[in-house]
């Protein structure tokens, strides 16, 4: 899952940036609202994390032009401002989620994937299912008929992008723009090399190929 943070505190944002990255995602970090309201609509980000008091454009103005743009992307606001009267605004911009400055980097990350499996229709439970498999995300394994299978973190990160996306279609270069960052370069034999790694541990059905689109996550497991 590839995520945007827009932060201006240095030392903040290369804590959540670290923090993050360890939970699998990939991270791009911006500082200035201008660029953030740019990149937003551009990059095909699955969350926003979002600090209000921004240089260059606020956070809530931010946040006002990605929804009249029709970004439907989840959002989670950042900040430091701790008042009603400003929660309530941020979610009237059309915020998803609002978490108050200082925070615990594992309520955060707990947040963020509330609102990642509620994005896709999946309940908020202990572990992510899907295909008779249930993801441990904080552990990063996944766990079939009891057994418990562990995943090295590439795998961790495309088997929970499948997981979030059963039942369709998804190209190589869709996967790689939503596994990556901005900055990471990306190969298509890389991500069949996960897939096979994948198959080998879950059962060859589970990941369906189809020529000339990608992949098909969703078929009971072997």
């Amino acid at each position: 899952m590839r995520l945007l943070l827009v932060e201006d505190n240095v030392p903040l944002a290369d804590e959540l940036l670290a923090g993050l990255q360890r939970q699998g995602y990939a991270v791009d970090w911006l500082a200035d609202g201008r660029d953030a309201a740019y990149q937003g609509r551009s990059e095909p980000y699955d969350l926003i994390i979002l600090d209000l008091g921004l240089p260059g454009l606020p956070g809530l103005e931010v946040l006002a032009q990605w929804r009249a743009a029709a970004l439907a992307i989840p959002v989670l606001i950042l900040t430091a401002r701790d008042s009603w009267a400003e929660r309530i605004e941020g979610l009237k911009a059309g915020a998803d989620d609002y978490l108050s400055k200082p925070f615990h980097p594992e309520e955060l990350y707990l947040r963020i994937q509330a609102l990642l499996r509620r994005s896709h229709g999946q309940a908020n439970q202990p572990t992510l299912q899907a295909a008779g498999l249930h993801l441990d995300e904080g552990r990063q394994c996944v766990l079939r008929d009891g057994a418990e299978i562990q995943l090295t973190a590439a795998e961790f990160r495309l088997l929970r992008y499948f997981m979030l996306h059963p039942e369709q279609i998804l190209s190589k270069s869709h996967l790689a723009e939503h596994l990556y960052d901005g900055e990471t370069e990306r190969d298509s034999n890389v991500l069949e090399v996960h897939v096979n790694h994948l198959r080998r541990k879950l059962g060859r059905s589970v990941i369906e190929t189809r020529r000339g689109q990608g992949y098909r996550f969703g078929a009971p497991a072997a």
